[in-house]
Order: structure tokens, then C-alpha cells, then sequence
């Protein structure tokens, strides 16, 4: 079994990898996301000035009586995402997921993206 330190190391690893692709797209704004045990969430950053140009939370989105889960809420936060990135004329972006592995939640906040019109 996997000590603390071994899981921390791995997810640090993972993490400065995504970072070092995303340094070589430094002329698109960066699509950043946190994923909690309760919410996701995603913000827009214009890493040239430091600012944030948008962001949203799982908890602006309002959940389906039928739905269970919350893959489909993140699906919806990502579309909701691109619909406010459109706005601000903003249509490219790099996707960094951090030290989150790329399925669940987080894959898809970015399908979600990707539907809404987002390309990455």
C-alpha cells in the first residue's frame, strides 16, 4: 500500500508536468480547475497580467431532480464556462487540470467546454 508521502509526490509530479505543457501555449489564457469532494470548480486566467478573466463554480449551476450524480453538473458547468469565456471574446484557451487526473469530474467540466464552444 501507498504512503501519504507516495500519493503527495505522485500528484506533485503529475502537476509539474501539465504545467510544463502548458508553458509552451503561454500566448492563450489558461482554463484552471480545482476539484473538491463536493464541487468543481474553473476559472479563465490571463497568466500574461495575473488576472482572472472569468470564472464559475459547480454551485451556479442548478441540479436536475432526476440526476444522481455529478458528472452531469460538471458537464453543465463547463458549457456554462464557454458560454461566459464567449462573451468576453475569448474562444482558445489551454486546459490545465492540475494534479487531477484527466476522467470523472474533471473530464467533463472539459467536454462540457469543448460542447460550448471552447477549443483546446
Amino acid at each position: 500500500m501507498r504512503t501519504k508521502k507516495e500519493i503527495r509526490d505522485t500528484a506533485e509530479r503529475r502537476k509539474l508536468s501539465v504545467r510544463n505543457n502548458i508553458r509552451k501555449f503561454s500566448d492563450r489564457p489558461r482554463l484552471c480547475v480545482f476539484r473538491s469532494n463536493k464541487y468543481i470548480y474553473a476559472q479563465i486566467i490571463d497568466d500574461k497580467t495575473g488576472a482572472t478573466i472569468t470564472g464559475i463554480t459547480s454551485r451556479m449551476v442548478e441540479k436536475k431532480s432526476d440526476e444522481k450524480g455529478t458528472i452531469g453538473i460538471c458537464f453543465r458547468t463547463g458549457k456554462a464556462l464557454a458560454e461566459k469565456a464567449k462573451e468576453k471574446n475569448i474562444d482558445k484557451v489551454v486546459f490545465d487540470r492540475g494534479m487531477f487526473k484527466y476522467h470523472g469530474k474533471v473530464k467533463a467540466l472539459a467536454d462540457g467546454a469543448r460542447e460550448g464552444g471552447l477549443i483546446f
